[in-house]
Formats: structure tokens, C-alpha cells, sequence
């Protein structure tokens, strides 16, 4: 029969998992190096070595995870064969907000360049057809298009005309009504380019997505007892003196695993109690906060001790929104909403640890330490899982429950009916 792990390498596709990342020269010095036969000198060192490759400690530390979501809030998915790309272009200005800067400049620039020399070369082609190039200089011609010698002097009439600069050595006369009806094209084309491109240079400036980067995580989380609970926490913090508005926060856990019916789901969302219910999950985010996530019975991580943290493979995604303060309408809350996003991997998880206060009381008003934002110190936590020290204090109760009837009855024995 198949080992165990065999068997579950053909269950977990690869491409699913968190793999090391191992070179190919690297694989054919493994093969060639277990094909001979090892001298007894180095007998102990390839014993030490393959401790250390079973050790799930080392293995942690050498392996390279592939991150869903990166540090930065940055989402690792990249979308292909996408067949209908008809949908990008029904939505041309989202489309074009999207758009990196360069290739945002790029467009916002060919759309007048482009404008002026098709209306360049139209201006050239009606003023060649009637030969107003030919008669430049001429007192009895009656040009349509005035002063256009060349390409060059078309193309600058129509960056004049759609500009509305106007210098006035070049026009469109009342001669033809083609060149009327040209110049009124190009004012409404030039309006309409006006209207978008500027349109998108504003939405494009003025979106609040570069006010997530003042928005703050702790590099890990932490496991401890608050209130006698086991609760998983991280702190978040904004360093502007500008606030978000009606702040709220998520946790979603991503973990693959199997159903019962042996159906393989890849990347599977869960969500994290972070206080929803209670209301807790709404931030009023003026000094840092720390997030608490009690572990119980409805908690992913019920059954999750410490030994099992660090076999287990998942990644937590932290998920911040507000609305930006100095927008200062709530009208242009659903434009003006902002979120930050970070990760945590299992790995990134502080068994037992606590995070150090970074508040002080200065001068009449509460200073906040920024420098002390990331520091932990290690408390004493029980490393069983959360659901092991419910069934021992349920256990404690029962037995303190009976002790108590056993001392009752000592103190108040049972009279026996007599004469």
C-alpha cells in the first residue's frame, strides 16, 4: 500500500500548496549523492542532516511560502485567459483609472495628440482641395482656411482651434461650410476628451489609496490568555492626525483542505470572529488598537495547539476600511472609501507572546510611541489548544463541584431514623 504521505501528495494538488523551492542542480546532486554508497566518516553528519530535514522547525524556516495576500496588502492573483475583453472596454474610464501611471500618461497624452493630427490632416486635405495652399499670398483668393501653407501649419491650426488658443493668424473663414462644420466637430470632440481625460486624471489623484499606506499592522500575531480565554491578536495603527471614518475590520483565514466526499477546495475563505456581533469590529482609530480574536467554539482554531501551529499551513488576511477624513462628505463615502490589507502566515505566529504598551501619559495628553508599535514579551500560556483547556476546566469544576458535596456531607451528616 501507498505511504501515508504519497497518498496525500496525489490527494493536494502541488500547485495548491506551500512547496519548497528546490533548484534543479540541486536535485541532481541529491540523485547522484544517493546512488553511491556513503563512507562511514560521513555517516554522522548525513544522520544530523536528515534530523534536521524531518525537524518541522527546519523545514519552517527553509521553506518559501507563496503568500495569497503580501505584507503590503497586495493580492498574489493573476487572472488569465480571459476570453471576452469586451467587458474592459464597456467600462472604458474604470478601465483607464486602473491603468499604471506611465500607461495612464501614455493614453491621457495620444488622446490629443492624436485628436490634433487627425484634424491636422483634415484641415490640410480641405485647404489642398481647394487650393487655398497654392494661392498663400494672393489678395483676390477667397480662402476657406486662411494662413495653412503646409501639414505644419494645419496641425498647429488645429491644436489652436481645439486648445482655443487663438493667435489669429490662422482660421476657418465663412467661405465653406465644410471648414464650419470641421471646427464645430473638432470643439465637440475636444470637450468630450476634456470631460474624460481630465476626469480621470482627478479620480485617478484624488483616490484614497495611497492613505492605506499611513494604515499599519504588527509584522506578527500573538497567542495568549486575555480573560482567561486563549485569543489570537495583532495591532493596527494610523499614523495620520486625519482619521478614518466608521473604521471597520475583517479577518478571512485561507486553508486548503478536503470535504468528506473527497472534493479538494484549493484556497477556502473563512471568516474570524474579530467582535462583529458586539460591535467591537468598528474602530475608532486614533491611537493604535489591538485586535483580539477569542478562540472558541465557533473559531477555526479550536483545535489548534501549539505543536500544531507550526505543522499546520493557513495565512489570515486582515482587511481595514474607512472612509477618508478629509473627503469630509459622507455622500462620498462609497468613492472615498479606503482599505489597507496585510497577511499573516503560520509562521508569522507568536505562540505565548504579548504586545508591549506604546501609550504614555506626557504633558496632559496621551503620546503614542510608535517605536515600540512591533514589541512582544512572552507571558505564560498553557501551549494545549483551546478546546484541551475547556474540557480541563470543565474537568477542575466537576471535580471541585464533587469535593464540595463530599465536605458537605462530612460537616452535615445524614441523621438515621431511630427512636
Amino acid at each position: 500500500p501507498p505511504a501515508p504521505q504519497d497518498a496525500g501528495a496525489r490527494l493536494y494538488p502541488l500547485q495548491t500548496l506551500s512547496v519548497a523551492n528546490i533548484p534543479n542542480s540541486a536535485r541532481g546532486r541529491t540523485s547522484a549523492r544517493s546512488s553511491t554508497v556513503p563512507t562511514p566518516e560521513g555517516l554522522q553528519s548525513r544522520r544530523c542532516k536528515l534530523l534536521e530535514e524531518d525537524n518541522p522547525m527546519v523545514q519552517s524556516g527553509k521553506r518559501q511560502r507563496q503568500r495569497y495576500v503580501t505584507k503590503v496588502g497586495k493580492c498574489q492573483v493573476n487572472l488569465g485567459n480571459i476570453q471576452d475583453k469586451k467587458r474592459f472596454l464597456s467600462d472604458i474610464f474604470t478601465t483607464i483609472v486602473d491603468l499604471k501611471y506611465r500607461w495612464f500618461l501614455f493614453v491621457f497624452m495620444m488622446c490629443y495628440i492624436v485628436t490634433w493630427v487627425v484634424f491636422g490632416t483634415i484641415y490640410f486635405f480641405d485647404a489642398w482641395v481647394r487650393g487655398d495652399v497654392g494661392h498663400q499670398g494672393d489678395p483676390e483668393w477667397r480662402a476657406c482656411i486662411e494662413n495653412v501653407d503646409g501639414f505644419i501649419s494645419a496641425l498647429l491650426l488645429s491644436v489652436e482651434s481645439q486648445r482655443t488658443i487663438g493667435y489669429g493668424t490662422r482660421m476657418v473663414t465663412a467661405n465653406c461650410a465644410e471648414g464650419v462644420i470641421l471646427l464645430m466637430a473638432q470643439s465637440i470632440v475636444g470637450s468630450m476628451i476634456d470631460a474624460m481625460m481630465v476626469g480621470c486624471m482627478f479620480v485617478k489623484i484624488s483616490r484614497p489609496k495611497k492613505r492605506a499606506q499611513t494604515l499599519i499592522f504588527s509584522k506578527n500575531c500573538v497567542i495568549s490568555r486575555r480573560d482567561e480565554k486563549l485569543c489570537l491578536m495583532f495591532r493596527v495603527g494610523d499614523l495620520r492626525e486625519s482619521h478614518m471614518v466608521d473604521a471597520k475590520i475583517r479577518a478571512k483565514l485561507i486553508k486548503s483542505r478536503q470535504t468528506a466526499e473527497g472534493e479538494f477546495i484549493p484556497l477556502e475563505q473563512s471568516e474570524l470572529n474579530l467582535g462583529y456581533d458586539t460591535g467591537e469590529d468598528r474602530l475608532f482609530l486614533v491611537e493604535p488598537q489591538i485586535i483580539c480574536h477569542v478562540i472558541d467554539r465557533h473559531s477555526p482554531f479550536w483545535d489548534m495547539s501549539a505543536e500544531s501551529l507550526r505543522r499546520d499551513q493557513f495565512e489570515i488576511i486582515i482587511i481595514l476600511e474607512g472612509i477618508v477624513e478629509a473627503t469630509g462628505n459622507r455622500c462620498l463615502a462609497s468613492g472615498m472609501t479606503c482599505q489597507a490589507r496585510t497577511s499573516y502566515t503560520e509562521d508569522e505566529i507568536l505562540w505565548g507572546y504579548r504586545f508591549e504598551p506604546c501609550m504614555s501619559l506626557e504633558k496632559g495628553a496621551f503620546h503614542v510611541d510608535y517605536s515600540r508599535f512591533e514589541m512582544t514579551f512572552e507571558v505564560q500560556t498553557p501551549a494545549a489548544s483551546a478546546k484541551e483547556l475547556q474540557e480541563l476546566k470543565e474537568l477542575e469544576q466537576q471535580e471541585h463541584s464533587t469535593l464540595s458535596l463530599y465536605w458537605d456531607h462530612l460537616l452535615h451528616p445524614c441523621v438515621l431514623p431511630g427512636p
